[in-house]
């Protein structure tokens, strides 16, 4: 999955509609393998934006649940700390890779 699509289910306050747009252009975008379209397929992909907006926000409102809403602040920052943990990890495994090279 893209790591630029975040949940959106079970939220306070709900996903806006914007919110749903965003997740669905990441989608189409992932999909088509662009970000940007050609002028001859820019119909197809803005019309496959629309449709997949729509899904969702219907997915959204009619999805039930048990569980407490979550906070976005805390899962945000949840997020900010995998994401951390996992540059941190890369730059300690770059470090030690350039450090076992021979000197030349």
């Amino acid at each position: 999955m893209c790591r630029n699509i975040v949940p959106l289910h079970n939220f306070t306050p709900p996903a806006t509609d914007a919110e749903c747009h965003d997740a669905a252009l990441q989608f189409v975008r992932k999909i088509v393998g662009t970000t940007t379209p050609s002028r001859a397929n820019q119909a197809v992909f803005d019309r496959a934006v629309t449709e997949i907006t729509a899904s969702v926000r219907v997915l959204l409102d009619d999805l039930v649940t048990a569980a407490p809403p979550k906070v976005r602040e805390v899962e945000a920052a949840k997020r900010q700390a995998r994401s951390a943990e996992r540059y941190e990890a890369i730059r300690v495994f770059q470090e030690q890779k350039r450090a076992a090279r021979p000197a030349s």
